[in-house]
């Protein structure tokens, strides 16, 4: 931390000069002046600065700080100034970005941004994960690991700020920085970040679309005479609505729709278990779980099924950032408002998921279409005997949720592309510069869909790559920054959780090559399904 200034000094400028007093020793040789510099007591936590110069000079200036001998707290009444004062220090980076241009959220905003963000369309292909698995296992499974992704949602939510260098890592990739280094961290994790961030936008807009032609088709039911939309216009109209509320200024003010998105969320995974467990199980509905015929075949089939359980919580790529938009000091740490507001969120994601899993493989047994999971099945088992209204709120949830969830994931890349910007210039991003970001950005994931629409085949492989930022790296971390007792029972924890994390994922990147090279990627540019 910085050197802090005399208090005496911030009175200077509101009183007469006072006159000093003589001394009655020697005085001492002149010295050079120290440039007074103001700097964040650990009652403000500050983020690590993008551009390398975290400290602000009292100029508004980006000048690199000085640096001084002088000591750590010039009066013995140091701490107890160090928790009165109320010094503002920020990086202009965090001023002028959209994760951290508005820091007034609190925990119900925590718990929009989580809850938009951990439920998704990933969660309805979880009863495909029981038709390899079975019952006892599939629910086993699915058990730890929510357990095992929320202990390490909690050690991110503790990881955000440090009380003891006043640091608050408010991005995933600065807290990797920390743990990993620059080098490494940039190796380890930049992929699989921009991966869950864009990948996961280029696959809500195909969802969004293909969801669009359903809704289309379920209320025209056959008597609409215009012309249908083709796959690739239903993905631009779904763009287009994207894209305008993308230009949302920052984390904070899109809070509105990530409570609409989680609401949506939570009606149509309501909706969809709740119509087919209220329409019964199918006629001759089978639980024997699917098995291939070699021992390789059956091996990689349930590390499939193990990808799918770990695939349906994802949003430990975006914690830390909806964190950054809170409020924190010493004496009120933002990580007890953010864990507030994240256990109620997953309590409605557990409310959610284990019914989804339970009660669709107990309607639909080994039928569930492994493309599209329970969606798919409400609407080819049950289209003709739901009523077209029931049908076409579940497909209306699915799309607002899409269209609020590409907003929160988009945020991380809206953010980094704009850092360039202001490294470079060193001032915010003009009105028109971030409107073109974001809309760029946008009909890049449009591109992406549109170009590569095998994009999907290939999610198992890219998918085991990204799986450790959510069950792996936070172990590490923790070891790394907290440094527990060697040996101790946290120690052994995470050390075995990181350590089981990165196996699993090297076990699914073998599953995706084996499926790939097994069953082949059908190549068709720009042509969309």
């Amino acid at each position: 931390m910085g050197d802090f200034a005399n208090p005496d000094a911030d009175t200077a400028h509101n009183s007469a000069p006072i006159t000093p007093r003589l001394a009655s020793v020697a005085p001492t040789p002149p010295v050079a002046q120290t440039p007074q510099i103001v700097s964040l007591p650990p009652s403000q936590f500050h983020s690590p600065s993008l551009s390398r110069s975290p400290l602000l000079t009292p100029g508004g200036t980006n000048k690199r700080t000085p640096r001084t001998r002088t000591p750590r707290f010039i009066t013995p009444f140091g701490s107890p100034l160090r928790k009165a004062l109320k010094l503002t220090k920020l990086d202009p980076q965090d001023a002028w970005l959209p994760i951290t241009e508005s820091r007034n959220g609190n925990a119900y905003y925590a718990a929009y941004h989580t809850l938009c963000s951990g439920i998704g369309i990933q969660a309805l292909v979880l009863p495909v994960a029981f038709t390899i698995l079975g019952w006892t296992w599939g629910v086993i499974c699915l058990t730890l690991a929510f357990i095992w992704q929320l202990y390490t949602l909690y050690l991110l939510v503790q990881l955000h700020e440090s009380p003891e260098s006043g640091i608050r890592y408010s991005r995933y990739m600065q807290l990797a920085g920390a743990t990993f280094g620059e080098k490494l961290s940039k190796f380890l994790a930049a992929f699989p970040i921009m991966y869950l961030s864009g990948g996961t936008c280029v696959a809500l807009i195909v969802i969004g679309g293909s969801t669009s032609k359903m809704l289309y088709q379920t209320l025209c039911a056959g008597t609409c005479t215009t012309k249908p939309l083709t796959n690739a216009e239903w993905y631009l109209v779904f763009t287009c609505a994207a894209v305008l509320l993308s230009q949302l200024p920052n984390l904070n003010s899109i809070a509105g729709l990530s409570l609409i998105g989680s609401l949506t969320a939570v009606g149509y995974c309501t909706g969809i278990w709740g119509v087919s467990v209220g329409k019964g199980r199918l006629p001759n509905v089978s639980y024997d779980p699917v098995r291939k015929g070699t021992e390789i075949g059956r091996i990689f089939d349930v590390l499939n099924a193990l990808g799918i359980i770990a695939f349906a919580f994802r949003g430990h790529n975006l914690i830390l950032e909806i964190q950054a938009t809170m409020p924190s000091s010493e004496k009120h740490p933002s990580s007890v408002p953010m864990w507030r507001g994240v256990k109620f969120a997953y309590l409605i994601v557990a409310l959610c998921l284990f019914p989804l899993a339970i009660g669709g493989y107990w309607a639909y047994g080994r039928m569930i279409p492994p493309n599209g999971g329970m969606l798919a099945a409400v609407f080819a088992f049950h289209g003709r005997d739901v009523a077209r209204w029931v049908l076409g709120l579940i497909s209306s949830f699915v799309i607002i949720n899409g269209v609020s969830s590409f907003q929160i994931y988009g945020m991380p890349m809206f953010d980094m592309m704009e850092s360039h910007y202001t490294i470079r210039f060193k001032k915010p991003c003009p009105w028109w510069l971030r409107a073109a970001i974001r809309a760029m950005f946008g009909f890049g994931c449009f591109f992406f869909a549109v170009a590569i629409p095998f994009l999907s085949s290939v999610a198992g492989l890219i998918g085991g790559i990204a799986l450790p930022v959510t069950l792996a790296y936070p172990c590490f971390m923790w070891l790394k920054l907290k440094k527990p007792e060697m040996y101790g029972l946290t120690w052994w924890l995470n050390w075995g959780l990181g350590l089981l994390g990165m196996g699993l994922s090297a076990a699914l990147i073998a599953a995706g090559l084996y499926v790939v090279i097994d069953t082949g990627v059908h190549v068709s540019f720009f042509k969309p399904q």
